[in-house]
């Protein structure tokens, strides 16, 4: 398997500006705004305490599963049994991996969104399962096309990965998918997994549902929850694993051979997240707004349309005629010092695609965007 994406894009990005060249990145969806002050507080004050310094529990310490339930109630009406129902996650990426050898054995299907996540990938080519891309196609709405499935497909795979808002395209779920992909599941006795990483970062009006909140859902999936993205702490490494309690056990049952838990300092650090800071994420939403509707703007005067994204931190823009979406890229840093993902490093069907993320400080990301309209306009 290739090596991973964002890795060595840190490393070429690295490398010219050891060169003295003023990069630029808008590659990677990193929050540039510091975390929540009350978090931070939170942390310093519970930090020192000796007995949050020991070994926590795999379970999780009770008041963030209580947090936790209490916020899928409260945000998305979904009841969370606060014993079986949740678990912490070391972030949504060691979640997502976790869970492929959670469920998937050599031989297995994961049916994996595509322009996806390359977690949703790679990590079943670790755990010796096969990866079945399921194309989001724009005259779709960036929702899987499931009768494209072939029946062989189908009865090998044991677990389908979701995410919506999406990253890369920042397309949120079309009307109809989740209940369509209850069917399927239940149909094909596959564990559904909804990545559920960008839920609050949206905008003009639009509230992002959960998953779990379709009929039936509670049966067959599973929901992994991040604060990295819409709190502003990518760096603490803090999430959940929520839904299904029989599919919660088996994840824990791989956990407490893997790991031994999340430190409980950041989980009560997770716990203000949750109660207290929901205002603040508002705010950063509004940020990102302005800064999406420029770049939506300025890719307007250099010839690029693009549709509004009304979730997560990215621009998901086609590139111009006669680029692939690695030579558009390459095209942008050479000639404007300025990063942009192509989107073929998100699937196959992500060719023809850039990625620009919305977390790099305002007057950076002008600049950026003067540079794409001065040499590419």
């Amino acid at each position: 398997m290739p090596p991973y994406m964002f890795a060595e894009l840190e490393r070429k990005v690295s490398q010219m500006r050891e060169e003295g060249i003023d990069v630029i990145s808008l590659g990677i969806g990193d929050p540039d705004m510091p975390t929540f002050e009350p978090v931070v507080e939170t942390m310093r004050q519970v930090v020192g305490v000796n007995d949050d310094q020991k070994y926590p529990t795999n379970r999780g310490r009770k008041e963030y599963r209580e947090a936790v339930a209490d916020f899928y109630s409260s945000r998305f009406g979904v009841e969370i049994d606060v014993e079986e129902g949740v678990i912490p996650a070391l972030g949504a990426k060691e979640a997502i991996y976790n869970l492929c050898f959670a469920f998937l054995d050599p031989g297995d299907v994961a049916l994996a969104s595509d322009p996806g996540y390359p977690v949703y990938t790679g990590g079943p080519i670790l755990a010796g399962a096969r990866p079945v891309p399921l194309p989001l196609n724009p005259d779709r709405g960036f929702a899987p096309d499931l009768e494209s499935v072939s029946d062989d497909d189908a009865r090998a795979a044991r677990i389908l990965f979701l995410n919506y808002p999406n990253n890369p395209t920042g397309a949120v779920v079309p009307e109809g998918l989740f209940p369509q992909v209850v069917d399927f599941a239940r149909e094909n006795e596959i564990l559904v997994i909804h990545d559920n990483a960008y839920s609050e970062t949206t905008f003009d009006g639009y509230v992002a549902p959960s998953f779990l909140a379709t009929p039936g859902a509670m049966e067959v999936g599973i929901e992994v929850f991040s604060l990295s993205k819409g709190y502003n702490m990518t760096g603490w490494r803090v999430g959940a694993v929520v839904g299904n309690p029989e599919a919660i056990s088996t994840y824990w049952r791989l956990k407490t051979n893997v790991d031994s838990g999340l430190f409980e300092a950041i989980q009560l650090a997770g716990v203000t997240a949750l109660r207290e800071c929901g205002g603040m994420v508002e705010e950063m939403n509004s940020i990102y707004t302005r800064r999406r509707d420029l770049v939506v703007e300025t890719l307007a005067a250099i010839g690029v349309e693009v549709e509004r994204p009304r979730g997560t931190i990215y621009v998901w823009a086609p590139v111009p005629d006669g680029e692939t979406s690695v030579s558009f890229a390459e095209k942008v840093l050479d000639e404007a010092s300025v990063v942009i993902s192509p989107g073929s490093m998100y699937g196959e069907s992500g060719e023809g695609w850039f990625r620009i993320s919305l977390t790099t400080p305002d007057e950076r990301l002008e600049e950026a965007l003067e540079r794409m309209r001065e040499h590419l306009a």
